[in-house]
């Protein structure tokens, strides 16, 4: 049995449904909703938002491929290093082109929790398993 990974395990406050806590969660669940150890998931999200401060829209999309591939690297997500940078780049220029910079406007924008669900699976590389794992604290 594997352990669940919450937010609180990564010390995002989910409670006051900040917008800072919402992006830091929606890069967790992305991490996690790949076919790679949590724990691993986990320390790259460490290595990405907490150590390199790459906490919202604005600063991921600032970083390049490379360095976030080397930042992938040293959490030893290696497995999927290339494309999952790319798609990381991908859904913070996604956020910031067409939902402001905020991910509470993607819930804003959306009609119903399907409809919340439909916009995350439009970000490239977002399946119903990284969208099952943000909905359990994000939703």
């Amino acid at each position: 049995m594997h352990k669940i990974i919450s937010a609180l395990d990564l010390n995002i406050d989910m409670e006051s449904a900040n917008e800072q806590g919402l992006f830091k969660w929606l890069v967790a669940s992305f991490l996690m909703g790949k076919r790679i150890q949590a724990k691993i998931a986990a320390e790259a999200y460490r290595v990405i938002v907490v150590k390199h401060q790459l906490d919202t829209p604005r600063k991921l999309a600032l970083s390049t491929h490379r360095e976030l591939v080397a930042m992938l690297g040293e959490a030893h997500y290696v497995r999927y290093d290339e494309t999952t940078a790319a798609r990381l780049l991908a859904l913070a220029h996604k956020i910031n082109n067409e939902y402001a910079g905020r991910v509470s406007n993607i819930l804003e924008a959306s009609t119903d929790r399907r409809d919340f669900e439909s916009r995350l699976t439009a970000f490239e590389g977002v399946g119903p398993k990284t969208v099952e794992i943000f909905m359990r604290e994000g939703g």
